[in-house]
């Protein structure tokens, strides 16, 4: 995977956007707060899909992902054509594609239990498509330098165009380090020495849910739904994986399913999924109101990136 410490681009993977991105994370869940957030009245939920959490509009869903994937590749494409060569790996944005919180608190759909089990029905398995053999200077080009992973390469395209880290050339011209990948990675991610990294808002949201899961409500309402599955035969104490016994091999088989349907049913009775979502949101709302500065900048930036990702599909 691409890391902005390192030269080499991460070329293929969605979050070819955590492009720059597992570094800087020392901004992580804020300050640590104040014992529980008040929450207030708990709605009766069951099916989690639909819901909507308050850090959502800082991160890129997957459908605006897609976008920003292809746009990045674009740039990618851009770079390589100053050298005299193409960019074969294009990806192309899939408009259907919407991310939702489906399982966030386990399995919850009623139908998707009766009738998968514990079988994801929205994870897709594709194959990576075949790279072309590239030649040494197509490959010196897409990935720059082979070189000493600590050398402080830089951190944004800002910096990039001003510095001779990591640099080399091909015929005559100067191949920024990391070379084209991670260049198109910069351009998009990491325009400027002033960007929040794109793991920012990942984090914050990655700290809400994991305060929520530790959370003294959250805690007993799981008990409560861990017991109302003993009452039906079943010793389990985790929501979120398949019971023991439960693998690959089986997830969608006739005993996954009756475990997934009563898995279901104790998540309403005991509103495992009305309590957990209140939990969080009261724990996002928290962290959004604590770093309120940092992700409206967070925001404004997304909002100029999916822009410059519109445009540049829109003139390749």
């Amino acid at each position: 995977m691409f890391s902005p410490r390192s030269p080499r681009p991460a070329l293929t993977a969605s979050a070819a956007v955590l492009a720059l991105l597992l570094t800087g994370c020392s901004q992580s869940g804020g300050a640590d707060s104040d014992g529980e957030p008040a929450i207030g009245d708990v709605p009766a939920l069951l099916e989690s899909r639909d819901l909507a959490l308050p850090m959502s509009p800082y991160i890129p869903d997957d459908r605006q992902l897609g976008l920003l994937n292809e746009a990045q590749d674009v740039l990618v494409d851009q770079c390589m054509r100053r050298y005299g060569f193409r960019y074969q790996q294009r990806r192309k944005a899939d408009s259907t594609v919407k991310r939702d919180n489906n399982r966030r608190y386990g399995l919850s759909d009623p139908a998707e239990a009766a009738r998968y089990g514990y079988e994801n029905p929205q994870l897709v398995r594709t194959e990576k498509p075949p790279q072309q053999p590239l030649g040494p200077n197509e490959q010196l080009v897409l990935n720059g330098l082979e070189v000493d992973p600590s050398l402080p390469v830089p951190m944004s395209q800002e910096e990039a165009e001003k510095s001779d880290v990591a640099t080399t050339a091909v015929g005559g011209q100067k191949v920024p380090a990391g070379g084209c990948g991670r260049e198109g990675a910069l351009k998009l991610w990491a325009p400027t020495k002033d960007t929040v990294d794109y793991m920012v808002p990942q984090n914050f949201r990655a700290d809400g849910y994991a305060r929520s899961r530790k959370d003294s409500r959250v805690v007993k309402a799981i008990k409560s739904w861990s017991e109302c599955m003993g009452r039906h035969g079943y010793t389990v104490d985790n929501p979120m994986d398949p019971p023991p016994g439960i693998n690959d091999s089986n997830y969608g088989g006739p005993q996954a399913i009756a475990i997934a349907k009563q898995d279901v049913e104790c998540k309403k009775e005991t509103n495992l999924v009305g309590i957990w979502y209140t939990v969080e949101v009261a724990y996002q709302k928290r962290l959004i109101e604590q770093n309120a500065e940092t992700l409206d900048r967070a925001k404004k930036q997304l909002d100029e990136r999916l822009k410059l990702a519109a445009s540049l599909i829109a003139g390749s």
